[in-house]
């Protein structure tokens, strides 16, 4: 028999070479899946505009004049019967106030106040966050950023329609706005797809463990009931991934993944920006409470595990001159491609995040060698400023 040609240790290299394909094959089909399947699967809901909630939708802004008044006309011309908007300026230098106080001449649900700007430097936006929280009249709050602007006009109303099936907290996608000529375009949107994918597969398997305030929602109540802030005082950022990671109820966490659900982020128009906005949620994740999130780890290692394996299985076939596991070791690695490659790419029609075909290999190969490298960044830039 041909089996029979094969040492122990070639034995022993394939068998763990296929248990690295199973792993890669558990995450891809049972995490990563997750947000198209559920949103396949999941029938729309019908709710009369009466029974919609009141939402308030708060915003901090810091010297983001320009991008406020171009986002702005799109958060307030929103097709929902009760809402109001709250933008609380973070002390800005800029014409922000300007801005505002224009807008709010043109629109009656918009408000606005500020953060003095002696205020502390660390915690500075979670006391714009929280001036907002309580300024709203509204017991539901949706979250975006002054550099996003909603999808559709019916973003507040996917969000709605989720509070009524009795969620307290739900999180969205939102997209990377990039401009076509920039430099690892297409790197940048798989990587926000992997992120986002992450975060909302585990809401979806009801194990919330982090979001995002470019497109976030809880209710008010939530917000009290854990003394505001008072948990991550000491950490600069995490105003919505570690808070989320620490208030988010399991069972009562849900998420909005239609495509009016979605908010988009313009500001990632070069390398840098990109980096930014990285870096802080990197440097956050050690404060994670739970597994949730480790669990990835594992889809990680045994990533690079199997290509290793892999590059050993190839080159001990060519030594020896016994090709029947460098043929197993290929047919894996194109399996476990093909499968890689379904997944991304309907996950990524959903989200409309990128086109991908040769170039996901290299993507799934550098994208966590990216966020090492990222990570790094944010440490050494708070060790600076400490």
């Amino acid at each position: 028999m041909i089996l029979n040609q094969l040492t122990l240790m070639e034995w022993m290299l394939g068998g763990a070479l296929l248990l690295c394909f199973l792993i890669q094959l558990f995450f891809y089909l049972f995490f990563y899946k997750q947000p198209y399947s559920y949103l396949k699967k999941r029938e729309e809901i019908a709710v009369p505009d009466e029974a919609l909630p009141a939402i308030s939708v708060i915003v901090t802004s810091k010297n983001s004049a320009e991008e406020l008044e171009q986002n702005l006309p799109f958060i307030m011309e929103q097709d929902y019967p009760d809402f109001e908007v709250i933008v609380v300026n973070r002390g800005s230098t800029d014409d922000t106030d300007m801005v505002l106080k224009a807008a709010e001449q043109k629109y009656s649900r918009l408000y606005h106040t500020y953060v003095p700007m002696e205020a502390d430097g660390i915690n500075e936006k979670k006391l714009a966050l929280t001036l907002g929280i309580k300024a709203a009249k509204n017991d539901f709050l949706l979250f975006t950023e002054a550099y996003c602007r909603p999808c559709s006009e019916h973003w507040i109303k996917e969000f709605g329609k989720e509070f009524t099936q009795g969620k307290e907290v739900i999180l969205g996608f939102s997209r990377l706005e990039i401009p076509q000529k920039t430099g690892l375009r297409g790197f940048m949107l798989y990587d926000n797809l992997i992120y986002h994918l992450k975060f909302l597969s585990m809401a979806i398997l009801h194990k919330p463990f982090m979001g995002i305030g470019r497109n976030l929602a809880y209710k008010k109540e939530l917000f009290f009931k854990h003394k505001g802030y008072s948990s991550i005082l000491n950490l600069e950022g995490g105003e919505d991934d570690v808070y989320v990671n620490r208030i988010a109820p399991p069972k009562k966490t849900g998420v909005a993944l239609s495509g009016e659900s979605m908010t988009e982020t313009g500001s990632v128009n070069h390398f840098s920006a990109w980096r930014a906005l990285k870096s802080g949620y990197l440097c956050s994740k050690q404060y994670y409470k739970g597994f949730s999130f480790r669990l990835f780890g594992l889809e990680t290692s045994s990533k690079y595990v199997f290509y290793l394996l892999l590059i050993c299985a190839v080159a001990l076939g060519i030594v020896s001159k016994n090709y029947i596991l460098p043929a197993f070791a290929l047919l894996l690695f194109v399996a476990r491609y093909a499968v890689l490659w379904r997944v991304i790419t309907l996950n990524s029609r959903l989200f409309n995040a990128g086109k991908y075909h040769i170039n996901l290999l290299f993507y799934d190969i550098f994208q966590p060698l990216s966020n090492t490298r990222f990570r790094r960044y944010a440490a050494g830039r708070n060790r600076a400023r400490g």
